[in-house]
């Protein structure tokens, strides 16, 4: 399998994250990409850009160092209602969406509530992405979520920094969610969640996963620019790249 793109990168406008847009751009270059997601932290994290930053990334050159830049958040779901740190006006003007819980934006009381939350997100038609859901900080009924999934026509990501450097304890949780998502038939999409240039693309772990849950090529987002660009026409998006 050969990825051509990078779902979920992030930038120093995340607050926590160490290089600029042109770095990730340049490394993702070095490294054979096509095009990487440029997906900072929503403004409910510690740290994260303003509003604002979203509004103005229309600023981008589409291409950098030869690299297609998407525009994108990592939005937080706040709430059981699955309610995201972004409004949709500001959600709509994206290339693409991707949310998931992080322990400083979601106080969830457990299974239910975390389940529920991941479902109402997706229910959202703008919400293309959800990020590593196999985090076990938070557990969640993996068969409601897989189905929401289908039914919604989001992807569900397997991130690859989960395995090396945060969410420790994700590989069996993700393993199960892979195995009942390639049962299932549906996309997945795959991250380096990078914070730093030198990580951007690498998806090392992620591919040692996918063989073994035994996920087809065609369920993994990442191969084709034109089957992101298929996807996301699938999900009434206005595609511009």
């Amino acid at each position: 399998m050969k990825a051509v793109l990078d779902m979920h990168c992030h930038t120093i406008s995340s607050g926590h994250a160490y290089s600029t847009i042109a770095e990730m751009a340049h490394a993702a270059r070095e490294k054979g990409l096509a095009a990487i997601v440029m997906a900072d932290h929503g403004p409910a994290m510690p740290g994260g850009p303003h509003l604002y930053h979203f509004g103005n990334l229309r600023a981008l050159p589409r291409v950098i160092d030869e690299v297609l830049v998407l525009r994108g958040v990592e939005a937080n779901i706040l709430n059981p209602g699955g309610e995201l740190d972004m409004p949709d006006d500001y959600l709509k003007r994206l290339d693409i969406v991707l949310a998931g819980l992080h322990d400083v934006c979601f106080r969830g009381d457990g299974i239910e509530d975390n389940t529920n939350a991941i479902i109402k997100a997706m229910e959202n038609p703008l919400v293309d992405v959800i990020v590593h859901p196999g985090n076990p900080a938070y557990p969640i009924d993996k068969e409601r979520v897989v189905e929401a999934a289908y039914n919604t026509g989001t992807l569900l990501e397997i991130n690859n920094s989960s395995f090396v450097t945060s969410r420790k304890g994700s590989y069996d949780n993700c393993l199960e969610i892979a195995v009942m998502a390639k049962e299932r038939g549906i996309m997945v999409s795959l991250g380096s969640d990078a914070h730093f240039a030198s990580a951007v693309g690498e998806f090392g772990k992620v591919i040692e996963l996918i063989d073994t849950a035994g996920i087809p090529e065609q369920q993994i987002i990442n191969t084709s620019l034109h089957k992101l660009r298929a996807f996301l026409r699938g999900k009434g998006k206005k595609v511009e790249f």
